[in-house]
C-alpha cells in the first residue's frame, strides 16, 4: 500500500506526536531521544531546518514533510498531489526570498511558499531532472547540483547559469559557499572550487581522501555514462567498497576549513594547504560519509555507513542501532535549536540530543 495516502498522513502525523514525547536522560549526555518512523520501505535522503518557520522539513523517498518545533505538530506533507513534480526528494533548500526548493530524483526541481509551486525543467535552464544539494551564494542567488552539472539561479531573473566542463565531474552531491563566496562543489569525481572567476579542482591524488589499507574493490558504482548505477550499493561480493573521489557532502567549518565526505576514504579537512583524512582507524564510525554538519559549540557530527560520529577536535563517540537508529546508514543530518540533531536513515528519522 502506497505510504503516503490520505490514510496513511494521519496515521504518519500520529505516529510523529507519540514518538517525539521522548524520556529525558542526565544532563550533558547526548542520547536517541526520540524516534519517527516514516515506514519500512521509505527512505529519509534530505532534512532541513527552516529558522524563519521553526520547522523542520523531511524528505523521503514518498514525499516531504514540514514537523513545527516548537509544538511537535506535523504541518503538512507533500506529494506528487500536492505538487511536488516527483515524491523521491534528495535535496532540500530554503533561498534568499524564502521559497522551500525541493530537489527531486528524476522530476526536476520544485519551489513552494505560501501554498503556491512551480517546478522547473531542463526545459526551463535546470541542467537535469537528477537534483541533489542547493547552497545560496553571497549575493542571494541559488546553487543548484544536479547529475549534469551544476545551475546557478537567480533569484531575481528566474534564470538559469549552467556549468559542466568547469567542474573536475558533472555529478555535483554536495555544494557550500565559504565566508570569502568561493563556492565549493563535491562530485563524483573529486572537490571542485569556483572563486568567481576561476576554478580550481582535488582529487585522491590531491589527497582527497583517506587510503584503503583493508584493500576494498573501487566502487562499480561510477555512474559514468549511465543512470542505472547510481543505487548506493556499497558491497561487491560482501565486502565494502572503495572509491575516494567519490563525494558525498560538502560542509564549510566556522573556522574556515573544508570538509568533503567520500565513498570509503572517510572524511577530509581542507586547511587551505592540504588536505587531511580522517577514517576509521581515527575513530570514525564508518568511511562512506553521505552528510556532515557542526553545531554551535563547534562540534561536528557525520552521517556514516555505520551510524552516527560525534568529534569535538579529539574525541569520537559513535550512535548506532543499538542506541536507537532505524538503521547503520545515515542519509541526512540537520541541527535545529536547543543542540538538537536530527539524523534521517531507512524507516525514519531520530533526535540526538542531551536532556
Amino acid at each position: 500500500m502506497k505510504f503516503w495516502n490520505a490514510h496513511n498522513k494521519i496515521a504518519l502525523f500520529t505516529a510523529f506526536i507519540f514518538l517525539f514525547t521522548g524520556a529525558a536522560f542526565a544532563q550533558g549526555i547526548e542520547k536517541v531521544v526520540d524516534r519517527f518512523e516514516t515506514g519500512s520501505g521509505t527512505y529519509v535522503r534530505s532534512l532541513l531546518h527552516d529558522k524563519a518557520a521553526n520547522s523542520l522539513w523531511v524528505g523521503t523517498s514518498v514525499g516531504a514533510m514540514e514537523i513545527d518545533l516548537k509544538s511537535s505538530t506535523p504541518l503538512r506533507t507533500f506529494t506528487r498531489n500536492d505538487g511536488l513534480a516527483n515524491e523521491y526528494v534528495f535535496g532540500m533548500g530554503i533561498d534568499s526570498q524564502g521559497y522551500t526548493w525541493f530537489g527531486t530524483n528524476a522530476g526536476g526541481a520544485s519551489r513552494y511558499k505560501n501554498g503556491k509551486w512551480k517546478t522547473y525543467f531542463p526545459m526551463h535552464g535546470l541542467a537535469d531532472y537528477w537534483i541533489y544539494c542547493f547552497a545560496n551564494d553571497k549575493d542571494g542567488n541559488l546553487w543548484i547540483g544536479t547529475w549534469a552539472g551544476a545551475n546557478l539561479f537567480n533569484v531575481k531573473t528566474g534564470k538559469f547559469k549552467t556549468f559542466v566542463k568547469e567542474l573536475i565531474n558533472e555529478w555535483v552531491y554536495g555544494l557550500g559557499v565559504d565566508k570569502d563566496g568561493r563556492v565549493w562543489f563535491g562530485t563524483e569525481g573529486g572537490v571542485s572550487m569556483f572563486d568567481g572567476k576561476r576554478w580550481k579542482s582535488w582529487t585522491h591524488k590531491d589527497g582527497l581522501g583517506a587510503d584503503n589499507p583493508e584493500g576494498l574493490p573501487t566502487s562499480p558504482n561510477t555512474g559514468l555514462g549511465t543512470r542505472s548505477r547510481h543505487d548506493l550499493t556499497i558491497e561487491v561480493q560482501g565486502m565494502g567498497t572503495y572509491n575516494p573521489n567519490y563525494v558525498f557532502s560538502i560542509l564549510i567549518a566556522q573556522d574556515g576549513s573544508i570538509w568533503a565526505g567520500t565513498w570509503g576514504g572517510g572524511v577530509s579537512r581542507w586547511d587551505g594547504k592540504k588536505w587531511t583524512s580522517l577514517s576509521s582507524k581515527n575513530g570514525l564510525a564508518g568511511n562512506i560519509v553521505y552528510s556532515i554538519v557542526q553545531d554551535d559549540s563547534g562540534v561536528y557530527w557525520f552521517g556514516t555507513d555505520k551510524g552516527v560520529s560525534r568529534f569535538d577536535g579529539k574525541n569520537w563517540k559513535t550512535f548506532g542501532v543499538k542506541d536507537g537508529l532505524f538503521d547503520e546508514h545515515v542519509y541526512a543530518l540537520a541541527l535545529s535549536p536547543g543542540a538538537n540533531l536530527w539524523a534521517g536513515t531507512k524507516r525514519g528519522v531520530v533526535r540526538i540530543a542531551a536532556k
